[in-house]
């Protein structure tokens, strides 16, 4: 959950041009970072939209069915803003007074922007959104374009002087949450459109030209199952590398000693130099594939590399080909699940 709310922080400020690395965001995210004076504006740009996602996931989680409202939206545009730098005129969380254009779309005039937030919050409040009776199937996907929807219209209204890109993004995660989304899974929108930054705002500026929304809608759900295939795929990799540990040291049976020890050091080593490149690893470098196996090969002949690995064959954890040596995932692939199983090894 760190990492996603580490990259689903760093997407939504890096949208707007912040320079900041997901690894220090990450520390950010631990409150160790430490930046120099001219560069602190990147770190307080970070931290708004991170506590922003603390704040609106608490309230969430004490009630999710809590209905959106105009004051909300003002009220995490004031949390994204806080403490910045902005231009003259611009109060974060107070609706803007004047006319805007974003690139060539001219948003609606500064005395229609109450009444259009009334009337998405009204849409995105009311049953447009619910499944019909007896198809229940249909509340994940609605859910999704139900969150994408608010964006689009929030980004069309563009109701403040500044931050509504990153209000956008924030009220797409309220509407997840809310629906009983992983939390994880929340962050993923964000990390589309930063992954795919020109297309966004290409799709943005053509369906605000055209007053269209599914060509943005089949974008961003493109995106959507994308970045979900992804991380379920991370989630299966992880969690199949844990259990092929798991089975390595059961089947040493609680041998202990330096040759079963240096033995299993050496078959969870070619395990992740496999995992790393998908090729069989020949003999020459086993010497070579971690420190510590290297320190206790530096006093033995080959011909306990090759006893090593005859007896890692015997118990069924390798298998040898023309090219070398490969761990016997297929030992174990039948614990997985069936669906994505093509994920476990890819």
């Amino acid at each position: 959950m760190q990492v996603y709310l580490a990259k689903g922080v760093l997407a939504t400020t890096a949208i707007e041009g912040n320079t900041l690395s997901e690894e220090q965001v990450r520390e950010v995210v631990d409150g160790t970072l430490a930046l120099p004076p001219s560069r602190e504006y990147l770190q307080r740009e970070v931290q708004n939209v991170l506590e922003a996602y603390n704040e609106a996931h608490g309230e969430i989680r004490e009630n999710p069915a809590a209905p959106l409202t105009v004051d909300w939206l003002c009220r995490f545009n004031e949390r994204i803003l806080r403490g910045l730098e902005l231009e003259v005129g611009v109060e974060p969380g107070r609706l803007r007074e004047g006319s805007v254009a974003v690139g060539r779309y001219l948003a609606p005039p500064a005395e229609d922007v109450l009444y259009l937030l009334e009337r998405l919050c009204d849409w995105m409040n009311g049953d447009d959104f619910s499944p019909p009776e007896g198809q229940r199937e249909l509340a994940v996907p609605l859910t999704i374009v139900k969150a994408i929807a608010a964006h689009l219209y929030l980004a069309w209204i563009h109701p403040f002087g500044d931050g509504n890109g990153r209000t956008a993004r924030l009220l797409e995660l309220k509407i997840l949450l809310s629906a009983g989304f992983p939390a994880p899974t929340c962050q993923l929108l964000s990390n589309h459109y930063k992954l795919t930054r020109t297309e966004y705002y290409r799709r943005l500026d053509e369906a605000s030209r055209s007053n269209e929304e599914l060509a943005f809608l089949e974008y961003a759900v493109g995106g959507f199952v994308d970045q979900l295939s992804e991380q379920l795929g991370t989630i299966q990799r992880n969690q199949f590398s844990d259990r092929w540990e798991q089975f390595i040291y059961q089947s040493f049976g609680g041998r202990q000693g330096d040759t079963a020890n240096r033995q299993r050091r050496l078959v969870l080593a070619l395990s992740r130099r496999y995992a790393e490149a998908l090729v069989p690893v020949s003999r020459s470098e086993v010497r070579n594939l971690h420190p510590e196996l290297a320190a206790a090969y530096a006093i033995k002949t080959e011909k306990t590399v090759t006893r090593d690995l005859n007896a890692l064959v015997g118990l069924s954890l390798l298998r040898k080909d023309r090219h070398g040596f490969v761990p016997t995932y297929e030992q174990i692939q039948g614990l997985q699940p069936e669906v994505h199983g093509d994920l476990l090894t890819s």
